[in-house]
């Protein structure tokens, strides 16, 4: 089977594109916006509204494949790339991306999305969601050939040796931080809540403060609206965006009595916390996380810390593992371009006996979040991140179903085997 043709429309995102930075710096809110000017190039406004790209590849018996181009919510810092334009992506793929893929055949995955991952433009690399959302496509046309899912076909081609399971769903809050909370536990979510810990004065708290009541809240709430269930025991995973490192001055041993005590109020669920501190490079932010674990060690304290920022590509995640800087790695798929290195991130991540959390971003797309889930169930991921949006119950339907869709097929699949 071969692609005759390349179509690209904008498509709306899940939710918007922040500006970090100039969330970080106290930014107040004016209504569901920010007021002010925004820090980070390429935003027109501190919020504004997220663009996507839906990449379909029509193949010779007339049947088309499909994947989205997407960015995360905080595009333009940590070293990602910048804010996406769509109408900019469209002319870049209709120029560089449609004519290598015409007339391609779609036998591999591996080789036709390595070759689209690499192309370059006046010495540099296609913008990552370019890339994430054409091999998406690519994917999809692979396992449209074979008539097999895209998990099939990833289990594969990458010779993962996992059996095709349900991962473990983490939802996030938005800044809806309680409500929110609540649709989880109705939900018996495995992880949550994310929290949006983006702010100090308003989110964590002079000295973390406003985190422990919240985490406390989050705790008891579980028990309250649990039904008192002994089984469920979701794990309480909070991103903090280096607010936490603020707080305390960048000081590594009193950031390691924070998250002890912290890790206590959680108890007894387990507590993961992402993000805690910002170092301002890669090698930065190895060497303090790498710091901060070895902090925590020799106070015994539980729970673990999750990469971020800084880790935005598979040789960025290769050093973080080899640097011992976390003990779960968020492979952040839009950050990485190439759905491809998606996978082999993931992979990398359980090789070496950390925790794979197959991530990305509220502003994606329903089909980059179905996409996702074939890779992080064909990969063994310890999670994987409800997606799109901040309302619970849509990343949580799209990304759960899908997951049930595959289940299904599969095993009808196995039981018509003769």
């Amino acid at each position: 089977m071969t692609i005759t043709d390349v179509i690209c429309v904008p498509v709306r995102s899940g939710f918007f594109s922040d500006d970090q930075a100039s969330v970080r710096a106290g930014a107040v809110h004016a209504g569901f916006g920010y007021a002010g000017t925004p820090l980070t190039a390429g935003f027109s406004r501190i919020r504004q509204p997220g663009e996507a790209v839906s990449v379909m590849l029509v193949l010779e018996d007339g049947s088309v494949a499909s994947g989205d181009c997407a960015t995360v919510q905080y595009s333009g810092i940590g070293g990602r790339d910048p804010v996406l334009v769509a109408r900019d992506a469209i002319e870049t793929i209709r120029h560089h991306v449609a004519p290598f893929l015409e007339g391609r055949p779609t036998g591999s995955f591996r080789e036709l999305a390595e070759a689209v991952d690499t192309i370059e433009v006046r010495g540099a690399l296609l913008h990552s969601a370019i890339r994430y959302g054409v091999t998406q496509a690519i994917l999809d046309a692979v396992a449209t050939t074979r008539r097999l899912t895209m998990a099939e076909i990833v289990q594969d081609e990458y010779r993962t040796g996992v059996d095709l399971r349900p991962v473990p769903i983490f939802v996030q809050s938005g800044d809806d931080l309680y409500d929110n909370v609540d649709k989880m536990i109705l939900k018996r979510v495995d992880v949550l809540p994310h929290g949006q810990v983006n702010n100090v004065g308003t989110k964590l708290g002079d000295r973390g403060e406003i985190l422990e009541r919240y985490v406390a809240w989050v705790r008891d709430r579980i028990r309250s609206l649990g039904d008192d269930d002994e089984t469920y025991r979701p794990v309480l995973h909070f991103d903090t965006y280096g607010t936490i490192g603020i707080a305390f001055g960048g000081d590594i041993d009193e950031i390691a009595r924070y998250l002890a005590g912290l890790a206590e109020i959680a108890a007894p669920f387990h507590l993961r916390i992402e993000h805690p501190i910002d170092a301002g490079s890669r090698a930065g932010q190895i060497d303090v996380l790498a710091s901060l674990r070895r902090s925590l060690a020799r106070l015994r304290a539980p729970g673990e810390i999750v990469v971020d920022e800084w880790c935005n590509t598979l040789g960025d995640i290769e050093a973080f593992v080899a640097g011992h800087a976390a003990d779960v790695v968020h492979v952040k798929t839009p950050d990485l371009g190439g759905i491809n290195n998606t996978i082999e991130a993931l992979l990398h991540v359980r090789r070496n006996g950390l925790l794979a959390y197959c991530g990305g971003s509220c502003n994606e797309t329903d089909r980059s979040a179905q996409v996702c889930a074939h890779v992080a169930m064909a990969c063994g991921a310890d999670q994987i991140l409800a997606k799109p949006g901040m309302g619970v119950d849509e990343g949580l339907m799209i990304v759960g179903n899908e997951m049930a869709r595959v289940m299904a097929r599969t095993a009808t699949r196995r039981r018509e085997q003769p």
